[in-house]
Formats: structure tokens, sequence, C-alpha cells
């Protein structure tokens, strides 16, 4: 089993950058997909980022390629998000999450989840 939360969430103005963590416990972190969701106000939760075991792969929707990077620190038990060129519409709460899989994007393939961390870009 594995337990997770997130930090580093805040304000920021739109064009910043944030960088979100995500401590997990459990010896075989190595062996958990890690994934980031958000979810804006009045919306559903989205898939946002994944990587795969060990960093093998690495995923991110259409909304934020180019301008996140997800990565992870197996030593530490650590996952990122790099957060740059921030919009209003990147507002939300981020939540970190793992699945005991090699890959996925799906959140229903994720059974531990943190309890999210705000970020707000606004002027």
């Amino acid at each position: 089993q594995v337990q997770v939360v997130e930090s580093g969430g805040g304000l920021v103005q739109p064009g910043e950058s944030l960088k979100l963590s995500c401590a997990a416990s459990g010896r075989t972190f190595s062996y958990y997909a890690m994934g980031w969701f958000r979810q804006a106000p009045g919306k559903e939760r989205e898939f946002v980022a994944a990587i795969a075991w060990e960093g093998r792969g690495l995923d991110y929707s259409d909304s934020v390629k180019g301008r996140f990077t997800i990565s992870r620190d197996d030593v530490k038990n650590e996952v990122y998000l790099q957060m740059n060129s921030l919009k209003p519409e990147d507002t939300g709460v981020y939540y970190c999450a793992a699945a005991q899989r090699l890959r996925s994007t799906l959140q229903t393939d994720y059974k531990y989840w943190g309890q999210g961390t705000q970020v707000t870009v606004s002027s």
C-alpha cells in the first residue's frame, strides 16, 4: 500500500511557474505508476500527467503538453510536477495518485490518492 501527500500549491500570476511535489510511502514505490490529476471548480477531475515505473514512460494531457514536466525520484520516493507558463485555466486542486501498474493515464487504475493541493492562476 502507498500513501501520498502533495505540496507546493499556491497563487501565481499567468505566465509564472510552480513546482508541485508528492511524497509517497512504501518500499516498492518504484513499481508504481504515478500520476497527477486536477479538478477545476464545477468540473470533473481530469488527467494531467503520468510517469511509468522507474520513469520508463511519460504521458501528458494535450492541454499541458510542452508546459508541464513530470518526474520522479525513486530514492526519495517523490514525484514532481514542474508547471511553466501557467494559465488561468490551470487553476484547480491538483492530486497525486499511485497505480500498481507499469503505466496508466486512467483514473480508475489509480487506487491511492492524496488530499490535493490548490493551484490558483490569477492576475
